[in-house]
């Protein structure tokens, strides 16, 4: 299992003894996961939150319309579920994909809830985490509507230059609201 990644993912936020680490490491699950292979499927159960030890992940959803939106990318060194899932125990309201072979490391709602009774510094770390995801999310939002397509497709690229070069146009779109058409008319005025 590769964990020298998750552990300098959580060496960011605290210290942990070498004790600490092997019993982190103890709980967690390693996946293999295919392109296009599913982690999470939309109204299936949300148990685990997942650690990306290598690869490119996406959450999305399908709304009534048949419309795929994109909730978020998740590449190496970054950690994706369906938090609000995750924490209230009801079903997924996304599905999670991967979009390249992706290794994962995932914590159970179990685990997770051991580990804060056994090492309390994970209190810390995941508050950070969720802090810092939910301070992303917000920026987003206003700048979904505040700034325009075009605006809004740059500030990705500058904040995500491997995850546009890697993931398709179609799923660029989805996250930014707009249309393929109307991205690809934007990237062909750039060139």
């Amino acid at each position: 299992m590769q964990t020298e990644k998750i552990i300098s993912n959580i060496a960011k936020h605290i210290v942990l003894s070498a004790e600490q680490e092997a019993y982190f490491i103890s709980l967690l699950e390693h996946q293999e996961v295919k392109r296009n292979e599913f982690i999470l499927r939309e109204n299936h159960p949300c148990n685990n939150i997942n650690f990306v030890t290598s690869g490119l992940l996406r959450a999305y959803f399908i709304s009534p319309n048949g419309k795929e939106h994109t909730i978020m990318f998740a590449k190496e060194d970054w950690w994706i579920t369906d938090m609000y899932c995750f924490t209230t125990r009801k079903p997924a309201m996304v599905s999670i994909q991967a979009i390249e072979e992706s290794i994962v490391l995932s914590l159970s709602r179990t685990k997770l809830d051991e580990l804060y009774q056994k090492i309390p510094e994970f209190n810390k770390f995941f508050r950070i985490l969720m802090e810092n995801a939910y301070s992303r999310e917000q920026l987003r939002t206003v700048q979904n509507l505040s700034f325009s397509a075009i605006d809004r497709y740059h500030d990705f690229v500058s904040k995500y230059p491997l995850v546009a070069s890697k993931v398709p146009l179609k799923h660029i779109a989805s996250y930014l609201g707009v249309t393929p058409e109307f991205l690809s008319t934007i990237r062909a005025k750039e060139k």
